[in-house]
């Protein structure tokens, strides 16, 4: 027996078409129904009682039966044309279909052999033929295999910038061409987020995989929609320049930094809406003098993870920033160094889980914080070491608290005086 496994797919377009006999005989059939169903409504309408058997037939009732005969047999003939114009239609939008998936097939390939030159010019207009490519692709695979050349190179090692040594001057201009390839591609893809969904252009919705990359530049997300698909920075090092997450919308699908690195760069997250879907920072590592900026966030619906998080160095931010649906867990972070921000932020619903978290040194700040409702929990937490700090924080005191700092350990933890006097 014959394998068709090599074979290709037919076309669905092609599928969907039926045969001219049963597409005839199907819609003569409806037409008929159709007919039938006015004549009896109008029959109805009218309130006809009976028709009269007695009555002759005259020469204006046999020619008005002529003309109804030839009526019926144009009415099939337009039936017939009707059909046949319907096939014709669906075959030449099939065959348009192939031959745009042919072109983009051919631009495809000519755009990848361009990504591959050995000539940093010509892998940048490579970058913007794929760009263009996803743009016009005839379909949302092709759009997305488009998508994931782009990502597959920057995923590609790439040789360290040598410096700017006489003798290596030459190697350290094309590693400086090489980057704006690399930096063009981060720029195109933030370009393509921030154009809303199912407009010409826009690329929410499909699946981003930056897994390891470094990202040594800038990349603007400012505004960016993710509401479906997959999209990971999964142990990405976040190591210069400035990543622009401000005003973005997490309202569905999955964003994940798991093992991202945060060092010696800007992160901002300012006045982002986590709404819904799943944001994961699990095992990041927030560390050296950058800056991490969740300032006026809105955490409203969905899951954020911070679990296993280290914050060893520079500053994380959650300044104003405001918890009223999400569950935001902090589970067994770890607050070793640099200084986290939580000041004036409100925590007025959902859930925040600091179960587990060791806050060894560094300095976390509560300060101004309103706990509102909804539950924030310090149960297990290690208060060993550093200084954490709920000064002039407002409402009642979260869960676990008060008994995770009377345990001996060598933190400074303030707390405000109504939290210090038992409730009788």
């Amino acid at each position: 027996m014959a394998s068709n496994q090599g074979a290709p797919p037919p076309d669905e377009r092609e599928l969907r078409l039926w045969k001219v006999g049963r597409a005839l005989t199907l819609t003569f059939v409806a037409a008929v129904l159709v007919a039938g169903g006015i004549f009896y409504g109008l029959v109805v309408l009218l309130d006809f009682k009976a028709i009269d058997t007695t009555a002759k037939l005259d020469a204006q009732t046999l020619f008005d039966l002529v003309k109804l005969s030839f009526g019926v047999v144009a009415g099939a003939g337009a039936l017939v044309a009707l059909v046949v114009a319907y096939r014709r239609q669906r075959v030449d939008e099939a065959g348009a279909h192939r031959e745009a998936t042919r072109l983009h097939t051919e631009r495809f390939s000519q755009a990848v052999d361009k990504l591959g030159s050995d000539s940093p010019a010509v892998r940048l207009g490579g970058v913007h033929a794929l760009a263009g490519l996803a743009d016009d692709a005839p379909t949302q695979d092709l759009r997305q295999t488009c998508i994931d050349v782009l990502c597959a190179y920057l995923r590609l090692p790439f040789a360290p910038d040598p410096g700017e040594y006489p003798a290596q001057q030459e190697a350290h201009h094309r590693y400086l061409a090489l980057r704006a390839v690399r930096h063009t591609i981060l720029r195109l893809i933030g370009d393509h987020y921030r154009r809303p969904q199912g407009t010409h252009r826009s690329w929410q919705g499909c699946d981003l995989d930056l897994s390891g990359v470094i990202i040594d530049g800038s990349m603007d997300f400012s505004g960016a929609v993710f509401s479906d698909g997959m999209v990971s920075f999964n142990d990405v090092t976040f190591s210069d320049g400035t990543v622009y997450f401000g005003s973005a919308e997490f309202s569905g699908g999955t964003v994940s930094f798991v093992g991202a690195a945060f060092s010696d760069c800007m992160v901002y997250f300012g006045s982002a809406a986590f709404s819904g879907g799943k944001v994961s920072f699990s095992n990041a590592e927030f560390s050296g003098g950058g800056m991490v900026s969740f300032g006026s966030a809105a955490f409203s619906g969905g899951m954020v993870s911070f679990n296993n998080a280290e914050f060893s160095g520079g500053q994380v931010a959650f300044s104003n920033a405001a918890f009223s649906g999400s569950m935001v867990y902090f589970s067994n972070a770890a607050f070793s160094g640099g200084e986290v921000l939580f000041a004036g932020a409100v925590f007025s619903g959902g859930m925040v889980y600091f179960g587990g978290a060791a806050f060894t040194s560094g300095a976390v700040s509560f300060g101004s914080a309103a706990f509102t409702s909804g539950t924030v929990s310090f149960g297990s937490a290690d208060f060993s070491g550093g200084e954490v700090l709920f000064e002039h924080a407002t409402g009642p005191a979260p869960n676990g608290l008060l008994t995770a700092v009377s345990t001996p350990g060598s933190a400074t933890v303030e707390l405000p005086p109504a939290w210090l006097i038992p409730v009788p």
